[in-house]
C-alpha cells in the first residue's frame, strides 16, 4: 500500500513539475501558430505591394509558413524538456524513411523549384502538358493548377510537369491558323481562291505583316484541298478560327463554289 502512496507521490510531483511546461508550451503554440498567420498575411501584402511575380507568391508564402511552423514545433519540443540533440537525430532518422517513402512527393517539390528557377510558363499562361490544356492558375510546392476553358480546375503534379513535354501558347504574342477548304473538282479554283482571300484581307484582325498564305495543298479523292495559313495576335486565334469555318461555308454557297462530301460511285453489272 505504502509502494502504491509513493507511486502516486511520484506521479503527482512529475504532473505538477510538467504541468507549467505543458500548458506553456502549448500556449506557445498556440500564440506561435497565430503570429506566423499574421506574419504570412504581412509578408503577402509586401509581396502585393511591391508587385512581385504572382507565379512566385504562393510558392514563397507556402515555404515561409512551413519553415516558421518546422522552428516552432522544435522550439515547443524543446519547451517540453525532450532533449533538442535526441529529437535531431530522431527527426533525421524519420526524415529519412518519410523521405523514401515520399520519394514522389519530394520529387514534386523539386520539380516546383525548377519550374520557378527556369519559369518555362508562368501564372496566366495558356498551356497544354500531360494531355491537359488550360490556363495556369496557381503554381504552388507540388502541383501547379490550370483552369480548363470550360472552367474546370486541373491539377498536375510538379514533378512530370518539369521533365515532361509542354506547349506554352502565351510565350509568343502572335499565332498561325492553320486551316484547311475543299471544293469540287469541277468548281473554279480561282474563284474560291478569290473568296478566301478577299475573306482574310478584310478581316480586321488578321495581320498583314506576316503576309497570309493561300495554295492548292492536295488533290484529294472527293476534293481539291487548299491551305490557309494566316497571322493573327494570340488572343484573336479562336475568333479567327471560327469566322473563317463560319463564313467560308456562306460565302461558298453564296457564290456556287462546292463543298464535297466523301462519296462512292457503285457500278451494278447485270449478267
Amino acid at each position: 500500500m505504502d509502494e502504491i502512496f509513493a507511486k502516486s507521490d511520484q506521479l503527482w510531483s512529475m504532473a505538477l513539475a510538467y504541468a507549467p511546461k505543458l500548458l506553456l508550451a502549448i500556449l506557445t503554440l498556440i500564440v506561435g501558430l497565430w503570429i506566423i498567420k499574421a506574419i504570412t498575411k504581412g509578408v503577402k501584402k509586401l509581396m502585393d505591394k511591391k508587385e512581385m511575380d504572382e507565379t512566385l507568391k504562393p510558392f514563397i508564402i507556402s515555404l515561409f509558413s512551413i519553415l516558421l511552423k518546422v522552428m516552432l514545433v522544435i522550439s515547443v519540443i524543446g519547451m517540453i524538456g525532450v532533449q533538442m540533440t535526441s529529437f535531431i537525430a530522431i527527426l533525421g532518422a524519420a526524415g529519412l524513411a518519410v523521405g523514401m517513402a515520399l520519394s514522389g512527393t519530394l520529387q514534386n517539390f523539386a520539380g516546383g523549384v525548377m519550374i520557378l528557377i527556369f519559369k518555362p510558363f508562368k501564372v496566366g499562361d495558356l498551356l497544354e502538358a500531360q494531355g491537359y490544356l488550360g490556363v495556369v492558375k496557381e503554381i504552388q510546392l507540388f502541383n501547379t493548377i490550370l483552369l480548363s476553358l470550360d472552367n474546370k480546375t486541373i491539377i498536375i503534379p510538379n514533378g512530370g510537369l518539369s521533365t515532361g513535354s509542354m506547349i506554352n501558347y502565351s510565350t509568343q504574342p502572335t499565332r498561325r491558323v492553320d486551316m484547311t477548304f475543299g471544293i469540287g473538282y469541277a468548281d473554279d479554283i480561282d474563284k474560291a481562291k478569290g473568296i478566301l482571300e478577299g475573306l482574310l484581307v478584310n478581316h480586321p484582325k488578321v495581320l498583314k505583316d506576316p503576309a497570309h498564305f493561300i495554295a492548292v495543298s492536295e488533290l484529294a479523292d472527293s476534293s481539291v484541298n487548299f491551305t490557309v495559313r494566316a497571322w493573327v495576335n494570340a488572343a484573336d486565334y479562336w475568333e479567327v478560327f471560327f469566322y473563317m469555318q463560319e463564313t467560308v461555308k456562306k460565302e461558298f454557297d453564296k457564290n456556287e463554289v462546292g463543298i464535297p462530301f466523301p462519296q462512292r460511285d457503285i457500278h451494278v453489272y447485270n449478267h
